[in-house]
Order: structure tokens, then sequence, then C-alpha cells
């Protein structure tokens, strides 16, 4: 039979003293006992006579699988990512090794049981004379009102490690699986801890994860948790602190999570380092949203869109094939148009590029031409714009009678719907529902969208849709306007409206209706709109009398006391 060879510090160590060290893989423990005094007095007699700490891992059959030499206070343990490990299971393996001054378990000990996710972790003390002192037993917790993350004894008798193992086991997945059954999310696909980093203060992050929240319930995936680390920069390896990410894979057992996401940018560095040392998938703020427009895009031209930003977001992932890549791209994150294109090289992702800016820029010159039809006519425009999920869909609705896709969720309107609306001069308009904004768009989203949005610069008027409920309301508007500017239309003339009145108190509406010079309204209730209409129609009405190019649209024989609408 073939020697197991011995992983770690093996410098300086005599030919005798290996062969010793290859020998503990012919013993064999009872699956019902953590370790036998046997065993655990000659991993101390070695320990001792080489002055290392050592360190066995043992299957649940009592088979010992790795056998590892560190150095005095310290054991660096060998890549395990080929081992059993289940969403909702510990590892299977039981990691037993020495301390050679009675130190307790150090910070990489705890780290190591939380990332490998051991059965139980136990440090036999090395007495003076060789022979093995009392022992501390550390094991991961289920989920519990005290919020800890896992158990210490310390001072165990080395013959009370000889106890019921297998029962115990049993027992703690069979009451991790309990508790994550709490957590009940019907029919979700996946489960998902929320992660947000910062070094602002906790209630902007409470109210971004929310957000957040949304966007993962867009997805159909089942946010379980929510993690905030206050710091004063984030950690340039992990994002977390490595002591919080221990944290997080732990909470992930205890909930069930498969896919942490964050709630930040992350770089394809970043993704992988965070998804090796999870076992999780990873997805970040950029890849939830890419999903959901992959989800949402119906018409040739936002597929096409939707694949171009997918593409430009890889991109830098196909620099070098890891584990990782799979955790990335495997459901969601990955979905969509260019799900497929991610197995390809770089150059023909590049190429693809290319293909689809060719197509994009053909959509945009028909698109232009439309427009120029348009101005032919002298039709003048309104564009709805306005946070994701303000009602910009239900007011194109209400007010052009029309059936155009609403859900009370984020982005369900990714392709541009225009109508005609006649106001009560006999004066008639052409009204378009766009792209729902949202605060830090994705660039690539940004550019790949951006012949969508070109359609708002002809606009005659931009109609802002606020949705007056949200709590993040101020913020909404902010993002909205900082887009507008970025695309150079915070010059286009606006009217804000105050959407969802009906769920506010009356005075805050008046103030709020005051304060923003805007027209408050229900986008479902038809009987709230007639203020709304006339504002509109004044607007667009002076600015057909202002601009000769637009005279041709006014109605003959109609004067400024026509009746309502």
């Amino acid at each position: 039979m073939s020697i197991k060879r011995i992983d770690g510090n093996m410098t300086g160590l005599k030919a005798n003293q290996i062969h010793r060290l290859e020998h503990i893989y012919r013993r064999k423990v009872p699956a019902q006992q953590i370790v036998t005094q046997e065993l655990a007095r000659y991993l101390c007699e070695m320990s001792l006579e080489i002055n290392r700490q050592i360190g066995v891992l043992i299957d649940r059959k009592g088979i010992i699988e790795h056998v590892v030499v560190g150095d005095h206070k310290s054991i660096f343990l060998p890549d395990l990512r080929r081992a059993r490990v289940a969403a909702n299971r510990l590892r299977g393996l039981r990691y037993v090794h020495t301390h050679l001054r009675g130190e307790p378990f150090t910070a990489d000990d705890m780290a190591d049981l939380a990332h490998l996710r051991f059965d139980v972790m136990v440090a036999i003390d090395v007495g003076a004379d060789g022979l093995p002192d009392a022992a501390r037993v550390a094991s991961l917790l289920p989920d519990n009102p005290d919020g800890k993350q896992w158990d210490v004894q310390n001072d165990v008798p080395i013959n009370q490690l000889e106890s019921d193992f297998l029962s115990f086991i049993q027992a703690l997945e069979d009451e991790f699986e309990r508790t994550q059954r709490a957590y009940d999310v019907g029919s979700k696909r996946e489960r998902a801890i929320l992660i947000h980093v910062t070094s602002g203060s906790k209630s902007l992050a409470e109210d971004s994860l929310e957000e957040l929240a949304e966007l993962a319930t867009t997805c159909g995936v089942a946010a379980v948790d929510r993690i905030i680390q206050q710091r004063p920069q984030s950690d340039p390896h992990y994002v977390l602190g490595r002591g919080k990410l221990d944290e997080v894979i732990v909470r992930s057992l205890q909930v069930g999570a498969d896919l942490l996401i964050f709630d930040q940018s992350l770089t394809p560095s970043q993704s992988r380092a965070i998804a090796e040392r999870t076992e999780l998938k990873v997805i970040d703020r950029t890849m939830l949203i890419l999903d959901i427009f992959a989800q949402h895009a119906h018409s040739r031209e936002g597929k096409l869109q939707v694949e171009m930003a997918q593409l430009k977001y890889f991109m830098p992932y196909l620099l070098s094939q890891s584990t990782a890549l799979s955790r990335l791209a495997g459901g969601i994150g990955g979905r969509g148009p260019g799900e497929t294109k991610l197995e390809i090289d770089r150059r023909r992702v590049q190429e693809r590029i290319h293909h689809l800016e060719k197509q994009l820029r053909s959509v945009a010159q028909g698109r232009h031409l439309r427009r120029q039809q348009r101005q032919r006519r002298h039709m003048p425009v309104i564009s709805i714009v306005g946070y994701t999920n303000a009602g910009k869909s239900t007011l194109l609705n209400t007010l052009t009678k029309s059936d155009v896709l609403v859900q009370d969720s984020l982005f369900a309107t990714l392709d541009p719907s225009s109508r005609r609306l006649r106001f009560p001069r006999d004066l008639e308009v052409i009204i378009t529902d766009t792209v729902g904004f949202i605060r830090d768009l994705p660039p690539d989203l940004t550019t790949a969208f951006r012949a969508t949005l070109d359609e708002l610069r002809d606009a005659d008027l931009l109609l802002h849709v606020v949705d007056v409920s949200s709590p993040a309301m101020d913020a909404h508007i902010r993002a909205v306007e900082t887009i507008l500017a970025d695309l150079n239309m915070d010059d286009l003339p606006r009217l804000m409206v105050l959407n969802k009145i009906d769920q506010v108190d009356h005075k805050v509406v008046t103030n709020l209706e005051r304060l923003h010079h805007a027209v408050a309204i229900s986008a479902r209730d038809r009987h709230t709109l007639p203020r709304l209409i006339e504002r509109l129609q004044d607007v667009i009405w002076d600015q057909l009398h202002a601009d000769p190019r637009l005279a041709a649209a006014l109605p003959e024989g109609q004067e400024q006391g026509a009746p309502a609408w």
C-alpha cells in the first residue's frame, strides 16, 4: 500500500521522523470517537520531538485523510476544496492538532473552523513529558438567539474525546437543517446574504440594502440576512475584513445561504478571492442589475443592449480561469442573452462586442430617422423619466388608456413605449415611457442603453415621476438628476410629478408639492390627473408659441380658454 505524503513544513526533519509521521496514516479512529488516546499520545510525542504543531484530518469513517506539519505556533492547512461540502452540511472532517504551549484557540484556528466547516476542531495541549494534557473542542453552532457562531469547550479530559461523536454530528446537522427551515423562502431558487461595507452612516447603508433586497426579489432570490460592516476603507482583497468574512461563512451555514450579494462593485480579483474563501457564489450590485435586465429584455434592441453590457462586464473575468468563475456565472448573474458567451475566449468576445455595437448603431440610426419623421410632423414629445418602480408605466397607461406592462418590481420596463395623447385644446403630443433610473447605474449599461436614452434628448418636456411614499425619495430625486446631468440633459424643461399620494399624509404631500413646484397625483386614479393634464397642456402650449418650428402643431382656432381634459 502506498504511503500518503505529509503536507506542510517538512524542512529540517530527519528521514526517520518523516517515516514515523507517514505511519500516522496507518492508524484508524473508531467512527464514534473524535480521537483515541493512543493517537493523541503519538501526536504529542512527535510534536514535542520536532517542536512543531502536528494536525490530522479524520473523516467520518475514522480514516485519516491528511497529516499536516506546521511550525511551533501554527499550521497551514492544505487545499480542501475537493472534500465533501454541501450548502447545509459540515465538511465531514474533524481537525485534531497539537498546541505546544497550552495556548487557547488562535484567530487562525477559528478562521479555519469557519472557512472549512469542520465537524469539530480539537487542540490537544502537549505536556512537558510529551504526554497529552487537557484539550479544547470547538464546533459551529446553528442559528440561535444569542447570535453565537461557535461553541468552545476548554479543559476537556482526553478520555472524554471518546464520546458518541457520530450521534453528536447527526444531531448538530439536523439542528442546522431545522433552523434553516425557519427562513422559509417558498419556491425561491436561491438564498442570499446581502453585504454592505461603508465608512459612512449605518442608516444610509440600511437604506441601500433595502433597495438591494428589492433587486434580489426581482431576480427571484430570497434575501435571508443582511450584514453591514463599518470600516475606514474596504479591504483591498476581500472588501470585508477577514474576520468578518469568516463570520459571513458561518452565517451562510446557519441560514442556508448559497449566494453572497455585495452592495458595491467588486473587482474580478475580489470576486474570485471571496468565492474561493467562502465556497459560495458571489455577485455584486452591477451583476444583479445585469441579471434583471437580462430577464426583462424582450425586444431585439433590448437583448442586444443587455448582451453587450454583460460581455463588457465579464471580459475581465476571462483573463484567467478559476474555479470561482463557475460560482460567479452559474445561475444568477450569468443569465440571459450573454450567458453562453462566457465560454469563449477573449478574442471572440471582443469580436462579438464589435458586432453588437454595429447592430446597435443601426438601431440608433433607425431611431434617429423616426425622430426626424416626428419632427417633420411637428409633434411635441413628452418623455417620462424617474427612478425605477416610481410608477412611470402606470401613469402612461392611465393617461393614454394603454396596456403597457406594469409590475410592482424594479426595471419592469426596459423597452421604450410611445403613445399619442390628445389634450382638451385639441393638441396632440407623443408621450414616451423610458427605462427606470437607479443610483450608481453600471457604466456598461449606461453605454449600452445610450441609443434608448438618446430618445430623451429630443423631448420637449421631461416628466419626472417620483414615488412620494418611498423613504429614500430625496436620494431617488438626486440619482435621477445626476444621471440626467451625466447625459447632458439637465437643461431640458422638466416637470416633477409626485406619485402614490394615496399612501402619504395630505399635509406632507402639500408641502412637498410646494417645495418642488410639482404636481401631486396617484397614477392609478384617473380622477387625480386633471391638474397634471392642465399643467402639461400649459407648458406645451407655451413652447409651441415660443418656438416657430413647432407653430404648425398649434390647432387652428384654439384659444387658451379651451375646455379642460
